[in-house]
């Protein structure tokens, strides 16, 4: 019969279990959604230069990027924000959601203090775990012209 080992060493782990617990989870929801592969035809040097669409340049990139609307579900934001830039504008929803929004050719936010506008725009939402549920274009964006 083996000798029970000593009470530190139990506490010793309990101590531990704590610490790798929340660790284990973290690495687990970091692992959520996917980086987001090189979508071809699209530019994205282009895009993120185009600040607030006021050189209406990122209506003419939109039908390349709509064309790849399935590998950008379930993107991470931080991808998101590597391809396309931070975004003109973002909405924080319930909860942990957010929605970024991205406009599309130049209005009243062009303007000094770039305030809110109703100009067409791009509008990615993101999920409780930080991942792409949604695209919406505004249906006023006349894609492909």
């Amino acid at each position: 019969m083996h000798p029970s080992p000593p009470v530190s060493v139990f506490f010793r782990l309990a101590r531990l279990a704590r610490w790798v617990g929340p660790v284990a989870v973290g690495l687990a929801l970091a692992g959520c959604g996917h980086a987001l592969p090189p979508l071809p035809g699209f530019d994205p040097v282009a895009w993120r230069a185009d600040k607030y669409g006021c050189q209406g340049h990122r209506l003419a990139l939109l039908p390349t990027l709509l064309k790849a609307r399935e590998k950008l579900y379930l993107t991470r934001a931080d991808d998101i924000n590597a391809m396309l830039g931070q975004p003109d504008e973002e909405e924080l929803r319930e909860g942990t959601e957010k929605a970024y929004i991205y406009y599309l050719v130049p209005g009243p936010q062009c303007a000094p203090g770039h305030r809110r506008s109703a100009a067409p725009c791009l509008r990615l939402r993101f999920g409780p775990l930080g991942t792409v549920t949604e695209i919406l274009v505004d249906p006023t964006a006349k894609v492909g012209q």
